[in-house]
């Protein structure tokens, strides 16, 4: 038997695929070559492989070099004792047990890029256990990344439709329920460690810096009554789920998104007051040349007080109130543009802060829009009202009152913007008439688009200090990944602990989540983690079965062969898919051996 190449030329490029040939003798001149298998493309190092014998392993777990053979080579040769022969029955050949492969060792290879192996095996190597905790924890995390679900889902579904079991080389005890959520008890203790090491790992991966700090918060909301769990409590919920009790998770990134630190507070956690544990992260990362950026809604007189008796900088946004401060000079024209539709200029204020007026042309054209459509509604609402009292069809004064609390209610943000004169003479209504505020209006065309921001730095180049503070939308791009691609909402835990290493998986499956980011954005900079999941998704894991000609089975777990635009990206990035692993023989006397091959066979 021999490699045979086959070469074939599609869309201008040229695809080699491989077949396992064997040369037969018809009579003495002339020789045929029959195809036993057809392998597709293969890489170098699987080229090598099938050009020697296959390495399989016979149910003793003993390692032998094995010839593979045809049923009739087998007989033709009469060597039926030889133990270096397998004979296969070819129409017997079947392909089971596809699982998903491809987007769980993207996992893994972010998981060994960030150094989390060597990090929890020297934490929880020492813990006992038929399965090492570091793999249970690597488990989550890639749980976390690729198909975000509960420990409970981990333990039912998606385990066994992974590869998992393959790559890791493990027992199915690894995804047992009880050694999952054992594993959640016992990570929450290495939360500051954890911390310290991804800093590491994003200065020296990524050369990531820290001068800069953005601080914003979220929320994510319980399934339960959470009767158990101190922090969750009802408050403002950014999930819109009101009904639900819920934690507060505050998120510290750096300039470039990279995550640093977290911290839960409880459920009924105003923003404001969510500044009290500033000081242990500080802690951490210190204090010099330390700038905090953060949105208007954790701003507080107090907060910023706490932060000058610290030394500390910051870079805030503050609410469109303090416009009244500045209203004198918005007419100026002392602006500097920044960028297209962006002008900045820089105002000292009465407290010894500077202060950033900032005008977007793209913002003032969406809250215009976002004004014309109410008061548009507002008007015919009001005409139609008018109507009615004009025609006698309402006459009560009260039923009018009541109208214009519905309108009120309904258009809160325009309804300033009207003045309304009504009398009554006894209950009938005796005058009913509306205008436009033109003065109040123009007041709010004049501020549309534009906001301010608060600095106690020394700068005087505004479009610098608008630079940092726009950084502000990486954390709110950081929030929306964090929430939503590791699956951090909701919380179905009802023991305080594991809510606490929820939270905690979901941190490192958004570090991965990073980490594949910026891999991505030096090598394939089109494609985002999520496009390269789903795309590597359709790299499998099957088992191909044989019958041999003495009613034994023989099993091999393959690896999918990738698609084109898989392969274009692996050659990007410059990473190679593992050895395919070498096949196993089973006896047929052995019970559930197509269920043991998918358990026990390894690289």
């Amino acid at each position: 038997m021999f490699l045979k190449a086959n070469r074939r030329h599609k869309d201008g490029k040229e695809h080699i695929y491989y077949t396992l040939n064997e040369t037969i003798r018809i009579n003495q001149r002339r020789t045929m070559q029959r195809t036993v298998l057809h392998l597709g493309e293969l890489t170098t190092h699987q080229q090598h492989r099938w050009e020697h014998t296959l390495d399989v392993i016979n149910e003793r777990e003993q390692t032998r070099q094995m010839e593979l053979s045809s049923e009739e080579e087998y007989q033709r040769r009469g060597c039926p004792e030889d133990p270096d022969v397998v004979a296969i029955r070819l129409s017997s050949l079947e392909v089971k047990n596809a699982r998903e492969f491809g987007s769980c060792w993207i996992g893994s290879k972010m998981w060994h890029l960030l150094e989390l192996d060597r990090f929890w095996e020297e934490r929880l190597g020492e813990l006992r256990g038929e399965v090492a905790w570091s793999k249970v924890v690597e488990l989550l995390a890639i749980n976390r990344l690729c198909d975000p679900g509960s420990e409970l889902n981990i333990h039912q579904r998606w385990y066994w439709r992974s590869g998992m079991d393959f790559y890791w080389a493990v027992t199915n005890r690894l995804a047992a329920r009880n050694r999952l959520y054992r594993c959640l008890d016992r990570m929450v203790g290495h939360k500051k460690t954890l911390e310290k090491h991804l800093k590491e790992k994003w200065g020296k991966l990524f050369h990531a810096q820290f001068e800069v700090l953005l601080y914003d918060l979220t929320s994510t909301y319980f399934e339960g009554l959470m009767e158990e769990v101190p922090q969750a409590k009802r408050g403002y919920s950014r999930d819109h789920r009101s009904d639900c009790k819920q934690l507060v998770i505050a998120l510290i990134v750096n300039a470039q998104g990279f995550p640093l630190s977290y911290e839960i507070f409880d459920g009924n956690t105003r923003d404001v007051s969510s500044l009290e544990r500033m000081d242990q992260v500080e802690d951490k990362y210190g204090k010099a040349q330390r700038t905090w950026v953060f949105d208007r809604g954790v701003v507080s007189e107090e907060n910023l007080k706490l932060l000058r008796q610290r030394g500390g900088s910051y870079v805030v946004g503050t609410p469109r109130s303090k416009l009244k401060e500045f209203e004198s000079r918005l007419l100026d024209q002392s602006w500097e543009k920044v960028r297209k539709e962006v002008d900045v200029k820089l105002e000292p204020g009465q407290d010894g802060d500077l202060y950033v007026l900032a005008r977007s042309g793209e913002r003032r054209a969406k809250e215009n829009a976002m004004r014309r459509k109410p008061m548009r509604k507002l008007f015919d609402s009001l005409q139609s009202l008018s109507l009615l009292v004009q025609k006698g069809a309402l006459r009560n004064y009260d039923r009018l009152v009541q109208r214009l609390g519905r309108l009120q209610e309904r258009h809160t943000q325009v309804f300033d913007f009207v003045e309304i004169i009504h009398r009554r003479e006894g209950e009938d209504i005796r005058h009913f008439e509306f205008k436009l505020r033109a003065q109040a209006l123009k007041k709010a065309y004049r501020q549309d688009g534009i906001y301010i921001v608060r600095t106690n730095l020394h700068e005087k180049n505004a479009g610098h200090l608008w630079e940092i503070y726009i950084q502000l939308t990486e954390v709110e791009a950081a929030f929306r990944c964090f929430k939503s691609e590791p699956g951090l909402r909701p919380i179905y835990h009802w023991v305080p602990p594991r809510v606490e290493a929820h939270v905690m998986v979901a941190f490192l499956g958004y570090a991965m989540w990073m980490a594949l980011k910026w891999k991505l954005r030096s090598h394939a900079s089109s494609l985002s983690p999520r496009q390269i999941i789903e795309l590597f998704r359709g790299i499998q894991l099957v088992d191909v079965w044989f019958e041999t000609a003495d009613q034994r089975k023989i099993c091999l777990p393959r690896i999918t062969m990738p698609q084109p635009e898989q392969q274009c990206v692996l050659d990007q990035l410059q990473w190679n898919l593992p050895a395919q692993p070498p096949p196993r023989i089973y006896s047929t006397k052995q019970g559930g051996d197509e269920k043991k091959c998918v358990g026990d066979s390894a690289p």
